[in-house]
């Protein structure tokens, strides 16, 4: 939109962000690269939560803190950790006293819907503009407890961003938001997991990989679009024609694991895979991504972009994706981008990136090329201008 490229002035002092913060967890990846980013140019008070929302209400099984996330210094951000889900008085407190220009809500949580209505209505009432960045426009179940709830939060936001042309449409459609206030703007690349001095032969012997081995990475949540299933059933075809491989499965289980063991039982595949069935702190991560020669995104539905490609992307990672969503836009060779649900395509591209060495190393500067195109700095800029802009016509 022409407003991207607008020049800044000297309206806009101090920004107001609502999400996550570490040491939680949820959206701390991408609210920390953000936040870093924005008060590069401008003043951040992020306000955060103590207590986020009862554990029951988290199908992912408790809501650890994890302190391993690098710590935010920056003279320009203030983190606030004062929300909690039980008292309305902190909602109320950090909407009417937060002094700031606007309010920037990363919405993603229907368990939060209440509360963030609260804190941008009041945000609404103070006459400061609201701006959505809305990570799951459709929630990746498909609730529709979660439209309704985003539907009705929508009618306070002036602006929203999303990271894919297709969640713009669907914003369009769904919830009957005009174009002209939606942007569209990438998810950054998750920089802070990357390490130096790393030795790759020394972290696989600590996971109980082979280091002669080509190994197969598929990292995340294990969530029903995450197509789990699919990457077995393409990894025992693989086997068949590259037999020194391992699929390593790592993330914290959003489901029950049974069936894909039974999968994994029936495919004959028990030896070649591992799985760490847990989450993985933020200083971990980069163990996973170090090992692997090949990451795959085989996601049966998505709306959005991911963070775990990101990830992949920050590494240099080789990637697969499948034709969901944005996940495309983290692959320059369409090549590499496969039909969801569809284990056959996905093993030949399997089989044809691990049995060349020359096109994993074109992937991997592919991913330099694409980690440019999500800088924060550039996400950064693009979404200043969007707040110029509110001020301007508000």
């Amino acid at each position: 939109m022409g407003f991207l490229e607008t020049p800044r002035s000297s309206k806009l002092s101090k920004v107001a962000m609502l999400g996550t913060f570490p040491p939680l967890r949820g959206l701390s990846s991408y609210c920390f690269e953000l936040s870093m980013a924005i008060a590069d140019l401008v003043k951040v008070e992020f306000l955060s939560f103590k207590k986020l929302y009862p554990g029951f209400l988290y199908p992912g099984g408790g809501l650890k803190e994890d302190h391993s996330f690098p710590t935010a210094e920056h003279e320009r951000l203030k983190v606030k950790r004062r929300l909690t889900w039980y008292n309305p008085f902190t909602w109320f407190r950090e909407a009417m006293f937060t002094g700031a220009d606007l309010l920037h809500a990363q919405w993603w949580s229907l368990p939060l819907a209440i509360i963030y209505g609260c804190i941008c209505a009041i945000f609404k009432l103070r006459g400061k503009p609201v701006v959505f960045t809305v990570h799951n426009v459709l929630g990746h179940e498909r609730s529709q407890l979660f439209e309704t709830a985003s539907r009705w939060l929508f009618k306070l936001g002036d602006h929203f961003i999303v990271h894919t042309r297709e969640g713009r449409r669907q914003m369009q459609v769904h919830y009957a938001i005009p174009g002209d206030r939606i942007s569209v703007i990438s998810h950054g690349s998750l920089d802070f997991h990357v390490k130096n001095r790393v030795n790759r032969d020394k972290i696989r012997q600590e996971l109980n990989i082979d280091p002669r081995r080509n190994v197969i990475l598929l990292f995340g949540a294990i969530r029903p679009y995450k197509g789990v299933d699919t990457a077995l059933k393409a990894f025992s075809q693989v086997l068949l024609e590259i037999p020194d491989s391992t699929l390593m499965i790592a993330g914290k289980l959003w489901q029950k694991w049974d069936p894909y063991q039974q999968l994994i039982d029936k495919c004959g595949i028990t030896k070649e895979v591992r799985t760490y069935l847990d989450y993985i702190p933020s200083d971990e991560v980069y163990r996973y991504f170090e090992a692997a020669d090949l990451v795959i995104l085989p996601y049966h539905h998505f709306d959005s972009q991911s963070g775990i490609g990101g990830t992949a992307v920050s590494f240099r990672k080789p990637l697969i994706v499948t034709a969901v969503g944005g996940l495309p836009s983290l692959v320059k060779n369409q090549k590499y981008v496969v039909p969801p649900k569809d284990p056959e395509i996905l093993a030949r591209s399997i089989i044809a990136c691990l049995n060349d060495q020359a096109q994993l190393a074109a992937m991997a500067a592919d991913a330099e090329t694409v980690a440019a195109e999500m800088s924060w700095s550039s996400i950064a800029q693009k979404t200043l201008a969007i707040y110029e802009h509110m001020l301007k016509t508000n």
